[in-house]
């Protein structure tokens, strides 16, 4: 199961730093490269920028608790959430499982 993990592409988590504009000031957000891909993504589903999708997405938190603490943190987080609603098919996962069982059993 490990080599699932081990043979991720190094592109996907090499760190990017964006230049983003949100609440009217410019900042920087550093996330690995599969983050923004996600994004990406979700901003285009939605059929906006990334940038207009951090601004609405900082703005509701802000909203909703009155700051934004550890925004970056908080972007990782969503790309979770969005990636948990497309879990892969039974079969994949079953794969997976036997792949896992195979990995970690003790060797006889």
């Amino acid at each position: 199961m490990c080599k699932i993990f081990s043979e991720i592409d190094p592109s996907a988590y090499t760190t990017e730093t964006r230049s983003v504009r949100i609440a009217g000031h410019a900042t920087s957000i550093r996330l690995e490269a599969a983050f923004w891909e996600t994004l990406d993504q979700i901003a285009a589903a939605q059929g906006v920028t990334v940038g207009r999708f951090l601004t609405k997405l900082h703005d509701e938190v802000l909203d909703l608790r009155g700051d934004v603490t550890n925004f970056a943190s908080l972007l990782r987080c969503a790309c979770l959430v969005h990636a948990s609603a497309a879990r892969p098919a039974a079969g994949q996962t079953e794969r997976l499982m036997h792949e896992a069982a195979a990995d970690f059993m003790p060797a006889m």
